[in-house]
């Protein structure tokens, strides 16, 4: 019942990028993604394109592929949500660099349009003017999410709003013939929603209920461990800096008591970078140095024990080819 997919891009000179994605309303809590990720590598199929090169980067994110269902208000006075930050990736495909720049024509021609309209906009305009006036309102864009919602954005989310929730109601064999239904027969005229029953930390279920998963070891050549992985991040973070990781008040003893003894730790196996681990059994120890902003920990963690606040400025991955 595992939802996901892959990806593997060949870019100029000689690059080649590619990824897994794991839908993180897995059930069972010994998967590990990272390792999936390596041992996916090893197939004959992906091999062949990798064998020979030498691994120049890694790194990991979360992705906002709740699509239609999710999408939230999109404007607030002074902002609006664009792109990948309002969730417009269509997971089907894996795929949201076109809806994000749509979003992003479509949030210019709004605002351009609402700056102005009247009859004396163009002597008010800050390039005319060269100023701010103090005195303007500041203004709310509705007009973007109104002309977005009749965008082809929108139209191509609704196609696939049910195929990840078919996955989880159904597993493999039929979410994947209910996603080939919806994606290219139905087209998301089918009169039906499919919701998911519960948050992705919610869906993880105790761990006396799986047998742990034993993953191949890395070769130091096509499969690597993570902390080699993470060197290749570039992440740091002021070693003086506070902790932006932080166990959300009331929340000490989740860890020992619902993460470790109802679900055998599973921020140890889902966390990207190493950050957390637990210490003579079961005492928890935060690497947030090792983080590289993958936000993992806000949606998956048992019990949504961690507050994740901002670092300071400057910290986190330094990636350069990704």
């Amino acid at each position: 019942r595992v939802y996901g997919g892959s990806f593997l891009y060949h870019q100029e000179p000689n690059l080649v990028v590619c990824g897994l994605v794991v839908g993180l309303d897995y059930e069972n809590p010994y998967l590990n993604p990272y390792k999936e990720f390596q041992r996916w590598k090893t197939h004959p199929s992906i091999r062949d394109h990798l064998e020979g090169g030498t691994c120049v980067q890694y790194g990991a994110r979360v992705l906002n592929e709740g699509g239609y269902h999710s999408l939230p208000r999109l404007t607030f006075p002074g902002g609006m949500l664009l792109g990948c930050s309002a969730g417009f990736l269509n997971a089907v495909k894996i795929k949201g660099s076109h809806c994000a720049i749509k979003s992003g024509v479509v949030a210019a021609e709004a605002v351009y349009d609402a700056l102005t309209e009247g009859d004396d906009a163009a002597e008010r305009a800050v390039a005319a003017t060269g100023e701010i006036d103090p005195d303007e309102e500041c203004k709310e864009v509705t007009e973007y999410e109104e002309r977005m919602e009749k965008s082809w954005v929108y139209d191509e989310l609704r196609e696939v709003r049910n195929c990840h929730a078919a996955f989880s109601k159904w597993g493999v064999g039929g979410g994947l013939a209910y996603a080939g239904l919806a994606a290219h027969v139905l087209k998301g005229r089918e009169p039906w929603t499919i919701r998911h029953g519960a948050s992705d930390s919610e869906s993880t279920r105790p761990a006396s209920e799986f047998d742990a998963i034993n993953y191949p070891a890395p070769d130091g050549v096509l499969t690597f461990d993570l902390l080699t992985n993470l060197q290749r991040a570039g992440t740091y973070h002021e070693d003086d800096q506070p902790s932006h990781l932080r166990i959300r008040p009331g929340g000490d003893d989740v860890p020992r008591d619902v993460s470790v003894r109802v679900y055998a730790a599973p921020e140890t196996r889902f966390c990207p970078a190493g950050v957390y681990e637990y210490v003579e059994g079961d005492e928890l120890v935060i690497n947030a140095q090792n983080c590289i902003h993958c936000k993992c920990c806000s949606v998956k963690m048992p019990g949504g024990y961690i507050d994740w606040t901002v670092p300071e400025g400057g910290g986190g991955p330094q990636y350069q080819v990704m």
